[in-house]
C-alpha cells in the first residue's frame, strides 16, 4: 500500500516536472520580445489617447511608429509637428512636416439666416435626432446644434455659440483630433489647413438642394450659381449638385469668390474671426 502510494507520488511529480519543461520549452519558443524604442516614443507622445492619429491609443501608434518604415502616413494631431521631430530622431529617421489643421464648421445657417418653423422637445443627442427628425427648421441638412461635437472634444474646443445657435470653434485649443468630425450625423466639420495667420476660405455650406429651395430654408445657403467657380483662375473650386466646395490645398486665398457669392456662403476668416 505504501509502495503504491510512492509510486503514484512519483509518477505525478515526474509528470509535473515533464510538463514545466514542456511549457518553459514553449514559451521560450513563442516569446514576443517587444522593441525597447516603443517605450520610448510612447514617452515622447502627448498620452492624452484621442485618437486622432488613427489608432486607438498612443500605445498603439508608437508601436505602428516603430514598425514603419518612414512616418509619411503617421501623425500625431496634439503633439503636432515638434512631436513628431522627436519621434523621428528617436526613430533615426526624418519627417517632412505638415500644415497646421483646424476643424472648421461648414454650416451658416444661424438663428437669424435660418428661421425656426418647429420646437422639438425630445433627447438632445445629434445622432439620435438626425435620424428621427429633420430639425427645426425646413434645411434638413443643417446643424442641429445639440453639441455632440462639444461632448467629443476631450479638449474644450468648440462650444454651441448662445446667439448663432451653431458650434464655435476655438483656434487656439483645436488640435484637429477629429473627434467632432466624427461626431457630427450631418458631416458639417471637417479638417482644414489652419492657415498663417488663421487665414482661410471655404464654403460654409452643406445643403445640395436646388437654389431656391435651399435659400427658402436659410438665406445664406449656398444655391449653386457657379459664379465663385467662374472667378476661380487656379482650379480650386469644384461644382457638385447644387454646392460648391472649395480645396485648400489649391485655394491662394485670392478673395474673388468670396466678392462673387451672392448669399455671403463662402466665408473668409482671418485670426479667427470671419472677415
Amino acid at each position: 500500500m505504501i509502495h503504491s502510494i510512492l509510486l503514484s507520488v512519483l509518477l505525478l511529480s515526474g509528470v509535473g516536472v515533464l510538463s514545466g519543461i514542456i511549457l518553459y520549452g514553449v514559451a521560450k519558443k513563442f516569446q514576443i520580445t517587444e522593441d525597447p524604442r516603443i517605450d520610448d516614443v510612447q514617452a515622447i507622445l502627448p498620452g492624452v489617447n484621442c485618437g486622432g492619429c488613427g489608432y486607438p491609443g498612443c500605445r498603439s501608434f508608437a508601436q505602428a511608429c516603430v514598425a514603419a518604415k518612414d512616418l509619411e502616413k503617421l501623425f500625431c494631431p496634439v503633439g503636432g509637428n515638434a512631436c513628431m521631430r522627436q519621434v523621428a530622431q528617436a526613430l533615426g529617421i526624418e519627417i517632412i512636416e505638415r500644415d497646421a489643421l483646424i476643424a472648421v464648421v461648414r454650416c451658416n445657417g444661424s438663428v437669424q439666416n435660418r428661421p425656426r418653423t418647429n420646437a422639438y422637445d425630445g433627447t438632445t443627442w445629434c445622432k439620435i435626432v438626425h435620424n428621427l427628425y429633420t430639425g427645426e427648421t425646413g434645411c434638413s441638412y443643417g446643424c442641429l446644434g445639440f453639441g455632440d461635437c462639444v461632448k467629443s472634444c476631450k479638449f474644450g474646443a468648440i462650444k454651441i455659440d448662445p446667439v448663432t445657435k451653431l458650434p464655435l470653434v476655438d483656434e487656439e485649443k483645436c488640435v484637429a483630433c477629429g473627434a467632432c468630425v466624427k461626431a457630427c450625423p450631418r458631416q458639417l466639420i471637417e479638417l482644414r489647413v489652419k492657415g498663417k495667420d488663421g487665414h482661410r476660405i471655404f464654403v460654409s455650406c452643406r445643403n445640395p438642394e436646388k437654389g431656391s429651395v435651399a435659400r427658402k430654408n436659410c438665406s445664406a445657403a449656398c444655391i449653386g450659381c457657379g459664379k465663385c467657380f467662374k472667378a476661380c483662375a487656379f482650379g480650386a473650386i469644384t461644382m457638385g449638385t447644387n454646392l460648391a466646395y472649395i480645396d485648400f490645398q489649391k485655394c491662394t486665398l485670392c478673395q474673388k469668390c468670396v466678392a462673387q457669392c451672392p448669399t455671403k456662403a463662402i466665408h473668409e476668416v482671418l485670426h479667427g474671426k470671419k472677415i
